[in-house]
């Protein structure tokens, strides 16, 4: 497998040099300057491409190259965003970079309540709660039907058993200030999603309206008419990819469960199933994401990998803890449910140089006042890192 990290471009305070000293070998990356929904030209790409180069590095995946919601919840000007996204595949292709990761996600990317939520031994790590999301949804965005949708929320079996999340977001609503408030639309709007989708800033004055106006275009909505416009979009896409040889990769819904009155269509083994009996070319790939998969109480996250392996073109390697009462946390990269030896050996024997990169390491020693995007510490990603190249190893001398 190919050791890669995500890297956000010249920017970025980890850079290049720290991680050829590290054993990276592919960066994942993305053209972040460019404005939603224009197309990445060549001489940007290349300029990129060479800056990586130089470095002695190799730009192994796009993440992400973003579907603009248009394209999503099929606006008027779909079909022309849809052509902006074919040019910008074949300038890729042009440039030779094959591997683009991406999502299907309305409006909001990964959700988590908590960015640096504390663990025993005084590193910490992403967290998400119930009760703080449900308050979010409904005291702070105030949406329409929030309160009726979780008063009628059921965790899957197994976990959260007798417990009633909105009782507990009432609750929340008698001890929370301003300033907490605050921090949660900051943790859910702004700084996990700002450097991911392109949909918010963290300029941006009303996020909360921003995230009004993007949740109205999805009235009427639902799962069937969501997969219908995935499926139209990879259908439009597809020749390129034929042409180009470029592999598409989806990444799974973070988390796994249908929020803010969102369908969400990439949650489980059914789901990945259908989009890739929908649209069955080659190039229509996953992006298996363990932490993501492992954040669902339902999913067999090893039965999982063994089904989908052949039509995996990209691996995050993270594994979720759940806590009993449903809540769940981003786990060491040796523990939680996601069984990351076990997924090694897998996607090690499905294929040569399938690239895969570490995900959400843990905020430790110092990362916290170095400015780094959350999930995407330095310190902790490094110790992952660490963790599954010793995991590798073994691996490879165990086959010999």
């Amino acid at each position: 497998m190919e050791k890669t990290w995500r890297w956000f471009g010249k920017k970025d305070k980890i850079t290049l040099a720290m991680l050829r000293q590290i054993g990276v070998e592919g960066i994942v990356t993305a053209l972040h300057d460019v404005p939603l929904g224009e197309v990445w030209t060549r001489d940007q790409i290349r300029d990129l491409r060479e800056y990586i180069e130089v470095a002695g590095l190799r730009w192994s995946v796009v993440e992400s190259l973003p579907v603009t919601e248009t394209i999503k919840y099929g606006g008027p000007d779909r079909d022309v965003q849809i052509e902006v996204y074919k040019q910008s595949l074949r300038n890729l292709a042009a440039e030779g970079i094959y591997t683009v990761c991406y999502n299907f996600m309305p409006v909001l990317d990964w959700a988590r309540t908590d960015l640096l939520h504390p663990n025993e031994d005084g590193s910490s790590n992403l967290y998400f709660s119930y009760a703080e999301f449900a308050y979010f949804d409904i005291y702070i965005l105030k949406r329409k039907g929030a309160r009726e949708e979780w008063a009628t929320f059921c965790f899957p079996e197994g976990v959260g058993e007798g417990r009633n999340v909105l009782a507990e977001a009432d609750e929340l609503a008698k001890v929370m200030t301003p300033e907490r408030d605050h921090q949660l639309v900051e943790n859910i709007v702004i700084k996990t999603q700002g450097f991911v989708s392109g949909n918010f800033r963290e300029d941006d004055e009303a996020p909360l309206e921003l995230f009004h106006q993007l949740l109205a275009k999805y009235e009427g909505i639902d799962k069937a008419q969501l997969r219908a416009n995935m499926k139209y979009f990879l259908e439009a896409i597809m020749p390129v990819c034929d042409e180009c040889k470029i592999n598409m990769c989806v990444h799974p819904d973070d988390p796994p469960i249908e929020i803010l009155g969102l369908p969400r269509i990439v949650r489980t083994a059914e789901d990945i199933r259908w989009f890739l009996n929908a649209v069955p070319n080659p190039h229509n790939g996953l992006t298996f994401c363990a932490g993501s998969l492992s954040a669902g109480a339902y999913n067999d996250v090893v039965a999982m990998a063994r089904e989908f392996a052949p039509r995996t073109h990209f691996v995050h390697l993270r594994s979720c803890h759940i806590f009993p009462n449903g809540d769940f946390t981003e786990a060491s990269h040796l523990g939680g449910r996601a069984d990351l030896v076990e997924l090694c050996k897998i996607f090690g024997e499905s294929r040569s140089s399938l690239p895969f990169r570490v995900d959400h390491g843990r905020t430790m020693l110092g990362d916290e006042s170095r400015g780094y995007n959350a999930g995407y510490s330095f310190l902790g990603r490094m110790f992952a890192m660490a963790q599954m190249q010793g995991v590798l190893a073994a691996l490879a001398h165990e086959s010999h």
